[in-house]
C-alpha cells in the first residue's frame, strides 16, 4: 500500500474502479501479445547481457556486501526495440552453501511507488525472522520503473508537494470541494507535464510484471522465487496470471483484492471501512494503557481528544505547519502498523500534556531534506500514474461525491483524504487500461498467501478471493490482528509455514489459522 497523496497526506495503498471492466477485444487480445512477444525479447538480451554487479552508489545508502545493477527493459513491450528504461537492481548473496542455495528471491514492498532496494538489509542487520530463508536465497531488490534510481516520475515540484499545512480534507462546503477537486486536475495535469506522455502511459502493473520477468531471466533464474507485500501482492497476481510456468515459489503478504471490479477505485472505498476499524483498536489499546498515556480510560475518551486535536488544528495549526491533514500523515501511521501505536500514543500524549513541539517534529514536513521530499513526492506520483493508468475511474463528480459522503458519515477517519489523493484520476490525461483478470494458468505452483483478519489497508476480502482465484494456493490467516505486512513480523506459527515454504516448497494440506503476534509494549 502506499504512503503520499496529491494532497501530500500520507494515505492508502489502493483505489479502483467502479467502471465494469469490458470484456478483452479482439484489438487488446492482439496488444497482449505483442507485449508477449516483447517481453520474451527483452527477457532473452537480459539473460545474454547479465546484471554487472558493483559496490552501490555512495548516495544510496546501501554498504558492503550489497551490490548494485542495473537492468534494460523497454518501456513500451509492444515494441521492445524502441525506448530502453534502466532499472535500479540490488542483492546480497545468500550466507549459506553453495549446496544450500536455491536462487535469488525478488522483493517488492508495495505502493506502487515503493522501492525494494532496502529487502538486502534484513540479511545485512541480521533479521532473525529472515535469517533461515537468507541461507538459501541471494535477496534481491529492485526500484520498479518509475520509481528511486529507475527513470523516477514526477508530477510536481516536491518542495511545493510537501509543503504544510495543507487544506483540510474533510470539506466544510461545496467550495472546499471545489478547491479539492482544482488541485486534483492540477496535479493530474503535472503529471503528464512533468512525466510525458510516453511514460505516463506506461505506468502499469502489467508493464511493472513484465518488468520482473526481465529482472527475473537478468539474473540467469529460470523461475521467478517472490515476496511481495500490499500493492506487491497485486503485482504478484499479475506476474502469476501472465506468466504461471515461470513462478517457481510466491509468497504474497497483505493481499489486495485482485477481482477487476475492485482495481482500483472500489478498492480505496473498502480500504476507508477498513481504516476505521483498525483506529478503533489503537484507541482500545491507548485506552487501556492509560496508565501510561493519560488520554482516556476508553475509546470514546481517546476520540473525544483525538477531534479536540483536529479542530485545535483546524482553527489554527500547530506550530503554523501542523493542520488536520498533516495529523492525518502522521496518526494514520497507527491504524497501518502495530509497530506504530507505542511512537504515535507517545506523541499524541505528550501534546495533551502540553509539549507541543514533539507533534510538530512528529509531524510536520521537513523543508530542508531535498532528498526526502523528492522521493515523497516520487513515490506518490507513481502511485497514482500506476492505479490511474491501470484501471478506468469514474469521471463523473457526483459519483466521486455521492459514495464518499456515504462513507464519511460512519468512516471519517481516512475517507476524504483518500478520496483527494484518487481523485486525480477522475480527470487523467492517457488512456486508461483494463485489468488483468487474474487467475491460474498452467504450471502455477501452489502460492503462498498471508493475511492478518483486521488488515486497514488491504482488508481481509483481499486474500479470499485470490486464494480462490490461484488454485492450490494456500492461505494463513493470523486471526484479530491487523499490522500492515504480516511476514516481517515475529509470530513462529506465520514464521516457520513461510520458511518451509521457500525452503522446501511445501504447503500445509489445509489453510491455517494462527493467533496474533504480541500486542505493542505501551
Amino acid at each position: 500500500m502506499a504512503l503520499g497523496s496529491a494532497g501530500a497526506l500520507v494515505a492508502a495503498t489502493l483505489i479502483a474502479g467502479t467502471v465494469a471492466a469490458p470484456a478483452a477485444s479482439a484489438d487488446s487480445r492482439h496488444g497482449q501479445d505483442r507485449e508477449a512477444r516483447g517481453v520474451a525479447i527483452a527477457a532473452a538480451r537480459a539473460a545474454k547481457a547479465g546484471i554487472d554487479w558493483q559496490d552501490c552508489p555512495e548516495d544510496w545508502g546501501l554498504d558492503k556486501p550489497i551490490q548494485c545493477g542495473w537492468v534494460t527493459v523497454p518501456l513500451d513491450y509492444a515494441h521492445p526495440d524502441g525506448k530502453q528504461v534502466k532499472l535500479a537492481v540490488d542483492r546480497v548473496r545468500s550466507t549459506g552453501t553453495p549446496r544450500e542455495r536455491q536462487g535469488a528471491l525478488i522483493y517488492n514492498p508495495g505502493g506502487p511507488g515503493g522501492s525494494g532496494l532496502r529487502f538486502p538489509t534484513r540479511v545485512t542487520t541480521n533479521n532473525k525472522v529472515w535469517a533461515n530463508v537468507a541461507t538459501a536465497y541471494d535477496f534481491v531488490g529492485f526500484d520498479p520503473r518509475g520509481v528511486g534510481h529507475s527513470a523516477p516520475i514526477s508530477c510536481m515540484d516536491p518542495q511545493e508537494y510537501v509543503k504544510a499545512p495543507k487544506m483540510d480534507p474533510v470539506p466544510d462546503s461545496e467550495a472546499d470541494k471545489l478547491a479539492q477537486r482544482k488541485l486534483a486536475r492540477e496535479y493530474a495535469d503535472g503529471c503528464l507535464e512533468r512525466t510525458g506522455r510516453a511514460m505516463l502511459q506506461q505506468m502499469t502493473t502489467p508493464n511493472t510484471a513484465r518488468d520482473l520477468d526481465v529482472i527475473r531471466a537478468a539474473l540467469g533464474e529460470k523461475k521467478l522465487n517472490y515476496l511481495g507485500v500490499s500493492y506487491g501482492t497485486y503485482l504478484g497476481a499479475v506476474y502469476g496470471t501472465l506468466f504461471p510456468s515461470h513462478v517457481r515459489r510466491m509468497v504474497v503478504d497483505s493481499v489486495v483484492n485482485p477481482d477487476r471490479d475492485n482495481i482500483w477505485y472500489q478498492a480505496n472505498l473498502n480500504q476507508d471501512i477498513a481504516f476505521e476499524t483498525r483506529w478503533k483498536d489503537w484507541e482500545d489499546w491507548v485506552a487501556a494503557n492509560d496508565a501510561t498515556y493519560h488520554l482516556g480510560t476508553t475509546r470514546d475518551a481517546v476520540q473525544a481528544k483525538w477531534l479536540a486535536l483536529r479542530a485545535t488544528a483546524k482553527n489554527n495549526p500547530i506550530g503554523g505547519v501542523v493542520g488536520p491533514a498533516e495529523l492525518l500523515g502522521f496518526f494514520q501511521s497507527a491504524p497501518y502498523y502495530d509497530s506504530s501505536w507505542a511512537s504515535v500514543a507517545a506523541v499524541f500524549s505528550k501534546y495533551v500534556a502540553g509539549d507541543t513541539q514533539a507533534l510538530v517534529d512528529a509531524a510536520a514536513p521537513d523543508m530542508s531534506d531535498i532528498a526526502g521530499n523528492i522521493s515523497a513526492e516520487n513515490g506518490n506520483a507513481v502511485y497514482t500514474a500506476v492505479e490511474c493508468t491501470d484501471a478506468k475511474w469514474p469521471t463523473s463528480w457526483r459519483t466521486w461525491d455521492r459514495d464518499n459522503t456515504r462513507l464519511n458519515a460512519k468512516y471519517p477517519f481516512l475517507t476524504w483524504s483518500n478520496a483527494w489523493m484518487n481523485l486525480p484520476c477522475a480527470t487523467w490525461p492517457v488512456k486508461q487500461q483494463t485489468p488483468v483478470e487474474v487467475r491460474t494458468g498452467k504450471g502455477l505452483p501452489p502460492v503462498l498467501i498471508v493475511q492478518s483478519t483486521r488488515d486497514a489497508a488491504t482488508p481481509y476480502q483481499g486474500a479470499v478471493e485470490l486464494h480462490k482465484r490461484f488454485k492450490g494456493s494456500r492461505l494463513i490467516t493470523e486471526k484479530n490482528a491487523g499490522s500492515h505486512g504480516v511476514t516481517g513480523l515475529v509470530n513462529p506459527c506465520i514464521n516457520d509455514r513461510v520458511d518451509t515454504y521457500l525452503l522446501t516448497g511445501r504447503v500445509d494440506r489445509t489453510d491455517v489459522t494462527c493467533a496474533p503476534h504480541a500486542t505493542p509494549q505501551p
